[in-house]
Order: C-alpha cells, then sequence, then structure tokens
C-alpha cells in the first residue's frame, strides 16, 4: 500500500471490521467512566445538583472548534507507515490515559473540571476520526455493519466500565465512601484500569490496520490549500457550513434533540437512583454511596443491552430502513428515561435501561450510516467534525441553562431533568420519522458509480 490508492474499496472480512473497532472499545471505556461518575465525584467535592451541569461546559465548548478542525487536519493528513487518521488516534489515545490516571486525585472542583476537559478534548481527538476511519475503509455495502460493530465494541466498552465501581465494591471490597473533598477507593482503581483499556485498545487498531493512501485526484489540491495557513482552513470549514447538505442539516436537527436525553441522564441518573431511589443524603452517606454504585451498574446493563442488540441492528435496519430503525429505536430510550420516575423497586431500573440500550446501539450507527453516501468524499472529515457540532451544542446549552431550570424549577429534582431528557429524544423520533427521507435504490446505484469515478486513476 504504497502506491496511491486507485481501486474500488473491496469488502473487507469480518476479522478485519472487528481489528479497526477495537479501539472504540478503549475509547468508550474512558467516555462511560467519566459519564457513570463525573457527578458523583463533583458532588464528592462539594457542588451542589445545580451547579453540576456548568462543570461539564469547558469541555463542549473546546470541542466545538477541536473536532472540525480534527476532521479538516485529518482530511488533509497522509503518512506512509502511520496513514491518515491513525496518528489522531494515537495521540488522542496517549493523552486522554493520562488524564484518566490523575482524575480521581482531584482535590477541587476546578481540577477535576480541567482534567474533564482535557479527557473531552483528547477523547474527541481520538474518536471523530473513527467515524470517517469507516467511510474510508468501507463500500457502502458494508457501512452498517462497520457503524453496528463500532456500537457493539461501544457496548462492551461501557458495560465493563460502568459497572467498574461496583464491581470493585463488591466483589473486590474497596470502599466506595470518602470525606468531602476526596474521591472514593472503589472509584479511583476504576478510573485507573480505564486508562489502561483506553491506550491499548486504540494502540490494537493502530497496529492491526492498514489504510488506503488516497487517490491523487483531489489530493493534493487540499494540501496546496492547506498551505494557505488557518485562515484558510477556517474559511474553508465556514464554506462546509454554509453548505451543508441537505440530509446532513435534518439528521444533525435530530442529534440536535437526541443528545439532550443522553446529557441529563450522565449529569443525573447515577445520583438521582442514589437520593430518589435509595434516600442517600449526601456523598459521605453510605446509602447515597450504595445508591449510586448501583446506578453504575444499571447504567452497564443499558451498554450489555447496546453490545447484543447490535448483532440484530443490521438486519432491522435493512428490513425497514434506516430512518424508521432509528425512530423506533429513539422512541424506545425516550420510554426508558421517562419510565426511571416511576420506578419504586431498584431492580426495575434494569428494565428502563432496556430502551436505553436500544436507543443508544441506533446513536451510535443509524446516523452515521444515513449519512454515507451523502457527504463530499473529500471533505467526510470535515463534516463529521461539524455533525458533532449537533452533539456539542445541546451540551452547551444545558450546561448554561439547566442549572438556573434546576434550582428555580425544577427545585433539584434529578429525577424531573431526566424526563426532560426523554421528552426531547421523542421530539427527536418525530423530526426522523416525518423529515428524513430514505433514498431510492436508484439513488444508491448513482452514488456507487460516482464513488467509483471518484476512486479511478486520472
Amino acid at each position: 500500500m504504497s502506491t496511491a490508492y486507485t481501486g474500488i474499496k473491496p469488502k473487507l472480512s469480518l476479522s478485519q471490521i472487528i481489528n479497526m473497532s477495537v479501539g472504540f472499545f478503549g475509547i468508550q471505556f474512558g467516555w462511560d467512566l467519566q459519564r457513570a461518575n463525573m457527578g458523583r465525584i463533583y458532588e464528592n467535592l462539594g457542588a451542589n445538583a445545580d451547579q453540576v451541569p456548568i462543570l461539564f461546559l469547558a469541555a463542549p465548548l473546546t470541542g466545538l472548534l477541536v473536532q472540525p478542525i480534527i476532521g479538516y487536519l485529518s482530511d488533509r493528513t497522509w503518512h506512509p507507515r502511520w496513514g491518515r487518521r491513525r496518528p489522531y488516534f494515537m495521540a488522542g489515545a496517549i493523552i486522554s490515559s493520562i488524564a484518566l490516571v490523575l482524575m480521581p486525585h482531584s482535590g477541587a472542583l476546578w481540577m477535576a473540571a480541567g482534567l474533564l476537559w482535557v479527557l473531552d478534548v483528547f477523547g474527541n481527538v481520538a474518536m471523530e476520526p473513527f467515524r470517517a476511519f469507516v467511510t474510508d475503509k468501507l463500500p457502502d455495502s458494508q457501512v452498517n455493519r462497520g457503524f453496528v460493530m463500532q456500537s457493539l465494541m461501544i457496548g462492551c466498552g461501557g458495560s465493563v466500565a460502568s459497572a467498574l465501581p461496583w464491581i470493585m465494591k463488591n466483589v473486590f471490597h474497596l470502599t466506595n465512601t470518602a470525606e468531602q473533598g476526596s474521591i472514593p477507593e472503589n472509584v479511583r482503581l476504576s478510573f485507573y484500569i480505564g486508562a489502561f483499556f483506553f491506550l491499548t485498545a486504540v494502540l490494537y487498531t493502530v497496529f492491526t490496520t492498514k489504510e488506503y493512501p488516497p487517490s491523487d485526484r483531489g489530493f493534493k489540491d487540499k494540501i496546496k490549500e492547506s498551505n494557505k495557513g488557518f485562515g484558510g482552513g477556517a474559511r474553508e470549514i465556514l464554506n462546509a457550513l454554509k453548505n451543508m447538505p441537505p440530509r446532513l442539516r435534518i439528521v444533525s436537527l435530530v442529534q440536535f434533540f437526541t443528545w439532550p436525553g443522553l446529557f441529563l441522564m450522565w449529569f443525573y441518573y447515577t445520583t438521582a437512583v442514589a437520593v430518589n431511589v435509595f434516600g442517600g443524603k449526601d456523598a459521605s452517606d453510605p446509602v447515597y454511596a450504595k445508591g449510586a454504585d448501583f446506578g453504575s451498574l444499571t447504567l452497564s446493563f443499558y451498554s450489555v443491552v447496546t453490545l447484543l442488540f447490535a448483532f440484530i441492528l443490521p438486519l432491522i435496519a435493512d428490513k425497514l430502513g434506516r430512518k424508521i430503525t432509528h425512530s423506533l429505536c429513539l422512541l424506545c430510550g425516550a420510554l426508558g428515561l421517562i419510565s426511571v420516575s416511576w420506578v419504586h423497586d431498584k431492580n426495575l431500573l434494569f428494565v428502563s435501561m432496556v430502551g436505553i440500550g436500544v436507543a443508544w446501539a441506533s446513536i451510535l450507527s443509524m446516523p452515521y450510516a444515513m449519512l454515507s453516501g451523502s457527504l463530499p468524499k473529500d471533505k467526510v472529515g470535515i463534516y463529521m467534525g461539524i455533525f458533532n457540532f449537533f452533539i456539542v451544542l445541546p451540551e452547551i446549552i444545558a450546561s448554561l441553562g439547566f442549572g438556573w431550570l434546576m434550582k428555580n424549577v425544577l427545585h433539584n429534582d434529578r429525577l424531573a431533568a431526566v424526563e426532560i431528557g426523554g421528552a426531547m429524544m421523542t421530539l427527536a423520533a418525530l423530526i426522523c420519522f416525518f423529515f428524513i427521507k430514505e433514498p431510492k435504490k436508484t439513488d444508491e446505484i448513482e452514488t456507487a458509480k460516482l464513488e467509483i469515478e471518484e476512486q479511478r486513476p486520472i
């Protein structure tokens, strides 16, 4: 593969698709550790429930800039040994793993928030090129399976990561309480383990997967354009944002209303279980700690559901189409979030998590699959970064405004916040069903022909 790639993308074997997806196991391990535990860590360090959203603000604000820039740069990167996307996987994994090791040593809110910022920024550096990686490597007929394999790896990583604090307490008998201002021992060791898996899984993909060198057509022109400097790159990103393909606009709107449900769950679910279901008082209360551990365990269960559902999701999408499949899955997630407030028996939380797991499997794959073939081939990285604006923007809005809502309207009722997330996800499902049009078979054939033409040598 030292010469320019000019042929049609070949179908990959199952083992090759697995190899290119293993890195997502590690990346998701890091994401789910912080999602399941950051609310708890913040409250351990003295934050009130209405302060939690603003403590998540720095990371999405930075991500708003980092994601399209990384996409822009990775579109223009090529190294004969390291390829196009893999250098970003490796750099992001190394720095994120360091942040995971340092996180449980946070002695103040500012330190924990700063490390979360580092973790989110470089987690995105590792993750964003993975989405373009699937489009780079797989023909359209395997795109569903490529993104679903990522969902499967995400389910594996998330299920283990979310359950780790519970495992550390109940299997290895580490303490799960700590005085205010410090982090419990079971959470601390979980972050160390997370750093190990994050780094090793990404390195596995880096060293077992090759990338196709860019075709001569267009790539040299992009390199010349990148020599125009930061201003030229910024203009290209803004131009791409202004001229988003119509399908990208609608799928982005679906994302915009989907992700608030997930953010509100990650902000408040674990502590809601600790307070509303178990009746704990604060972070130093053993009942609160037991509830928080159990909440993390149930979050791991939705990742198990994601893992299992990922096996049948391609079959459902092939049968019903990507649009209908995603709409139904989002409705399952909305029901799962809303039903948390109906739970009086803690074990029924596992039932609620089934709906979340179904939705999560689809969220991680179907939006990206729906965009396959609709993005310009020479700007996939940029558009994947722009697409993720519509994940980051809801988090920024939630971080800026939801604290006030929690304090003045919801009176710090964490379960009410989770229910609002379910309502937002319902709206996303309706937008997906009524506004996205499935491409006709003739359109898919024309797209395939165009893809072949673009890959032919001049």
